[in-house]
């Protein structure tokens, strides 16, 4: 590699340097963000400076990207500097970028209780695999690439447990010039995604007789050795919620809505974390621990009576 190397050289020895190390999905990851957004903007320069990268950082959420994807793009775009300062390409500059504060706080879309109870009790009159799916979802909080990759033998009647091991997404792969996408079944990304979840009574009791009578390796929503994928699962979800005469709520917001339904019924933050799944509590509490102002005054009141 010359001093005056393309930033676009350096992708390219960097992706093949990184593709003996991630997963197949992170990697396909990596490969979207490159082709939509690095390689157009920085590709044909030899070097990158932090006023460039912060007026990228103001473009795109102007284009209306979300501040977590424009990180997501920088977090890539460190990994390929950093991989040009090691082979001395370049000299690497750690950048200060400023994202603009966020004065509205993200709000999360969830089913009201009356919402969440009419949709269980058809789901319950109604079987049909599929709509068994929407079920587990509302009463384990798992994610919709969870719940397609859930095979019969991932679901222990007689313990009472869930096990969630495994996801399906598809990926897009960038074989030379050649452009696909690709469904996958993996192991989830991190560790912690790999959980036990005990089922409650109600699900036990859906699931039990079924139970006896399926073949443990075939999948949950198909009962067939194939599964579904997300996104054809994702439109049989929406078409069920307009049946319904739900509001537009995303396949998340199930998920959403357990975890709400979760902290409403004040159980202990660490294990919901724990049952999500999530990283670190603090996503958690984050994402759905936001007090009231009834539980504001409470607290208030009762940090005076500790005063008297």
């Amino acid at each position: 590699m010359t001093e005056k190397t393309k930033i676009s050289k350096v992708i390219e020895a960097w992706k093949e340097d990184k593709k003996q190390y991630v997963k197949k999905s992170s990697y396909s990851a990596y490969m979207l963000l490159i082709e939509n957004h690095l390689l157009p903007t920085f590709g044909h320069q030899t070097e990158i400076k932090e006023a460039e990268v912060q007026e990228f950082v103001f473009r795109k959420l102007d284009e209306g990207l979300s501040p977590k994807t424009i990180k997501d793009i920088l977090i890539v775009l460190k990994m390929i500097l950093k991989f040009g300062m090691k082979n001395k390409v370049f000299e690497y500059q750690q950048f200060d970028i400023q994202f603009p504060t966020e004065r509205v706080s993200q709000k999360i879309d969830v089913l009201s209780k009356v919402n969440q109870k009419k949709i269980m009790s058809h789901l319950q009159e109604h079987f049909t695999f599929k709509n068994l799916g929407i079920y587990i979802c509302l009463s384990a909080g798992i994610r919709i690439g969870e719940v397609c990759a859930l095979t019969w033998e991932d679901i222990d009647t007689d313990t009472g447990i869930i096990s969630i091991r495994k996801t399906i997404q598809r990926i897009y792969v960038v074989d030379g010039d050649v452009r696909h996408t690709e469904l996958i079944l993996d192991t989830p990304k991190t560790k912690n995604s790999i959980r036990e979840i005990p089922m409650n009574r109600d699900l036990l009791k859906v699931l039990k007789p079924i139970k006896k009578v399926v073949n443990n390796s075939y999948f949950v929503l198909t009962n067939e050795p194939n599964p579904t994928e997300p996104r054809t699962y994702r439109n049989y979800y929406k078409k069920l919620m307009r049946k319904l005469d739900m509001p537009d709520l995303k396949f998340h917001g199930l998920r959403h809505s357990f975890a709400t339904r979760c902290i409403e019924s004040n159980c202990d933050y660490k294990t919901v974390s724990v049952i999500l799944g999530h990283s670190n509590i603090s996503t958690t509490l984050n994402l759905y621990v936001h007090p009231n102002i009834e539980q504001k005054k409470k607290c208030i009141e009762q940090m005076f009576k500790t005063l008297k």
